[in-house]
């Protein structure tokens, strides 16, 4: 076995070689580029639970009341209805978290209310419309045994957390900016 002298340095085990690799997502049916893509099926089985799993967080979201006593849409903080405590970030700070108004955003948007859902948290608006779309591709792509409309399960997975996480932070400066601005908070 060939190794680089430097080798030595990054290695936990120096004497072995240890790799823990997962086995791949798709398995091609042949070795052309262009042919069509098999999935797995312990992927078939996450795509399932991910449909599942989507179905029953919009169907929370539906059961909470995003709206108050007086009936004005809230903008945080609908998650107490679940018996959760208030955000953590905010209690410490006074200033709301990267996340805050998400699950309101969430429920506005299934009580038909996308202007009041984009004012809660806009990026969490995109999330909820984000998966509600991924709901029928999980089930097309299981259905078929393919990813319909991707090539790679990977690279479209680091794509769609990477805009998610960038927006997330995004909105979170622009909220901490106009905070700071305006000289409130535009927490709960």
């Amino acid at each position: 076995m060939r190794t680089c002298p430097d080798a030595e340095l990054f290695l936990l085990y120096p004497k072995k070689v240890v790799a823990i690799v997962l086995p791949p997502m798709v398995l091609a049916v042949d070795e052309e580029e262009d042919a069509p893509k098999v999935l797995n099926r312990w992927v078939r089985g996450v795509l399932v639970m991910i449909a599942v799993g989507l179905s029953a967080i919009f169907a929370i979201a539906l059961w909470l009341n995003p709206y108050d006593e007086e009936g004005n849409p809230r903008r945080m903080e609908t998650h107490r209805q679940m018996g959760l405590p208030p955000c953590t970030f905010y209690a410490l700070t006074g200033l709301p978290c990267p996340s805050c108004g998400m699950t309101t955003s969430f429920a506005l948007l299934m009580h038909g209310d996308p202007v009041n859902s984009l004012r809660a948290n806009a990026v969490g608006t995109l999330l909820a419309l984000f998966c509600l779309a991924l709901i029928p591709w999980a089930v097309a792509s299981v259905a078929l045994n393919r990813p319909v409309f991707v090539r790679s399960l990977e690279r479209a997975l680091t794509v769609v957390v990477m805009v998610l996480l960038g927006l997330m932070m995004l909105r979170w400066v622009i909220v901490l900016g106009l905070s700071w601005y305006f000289g409130k908070s535009f927490g709960p």
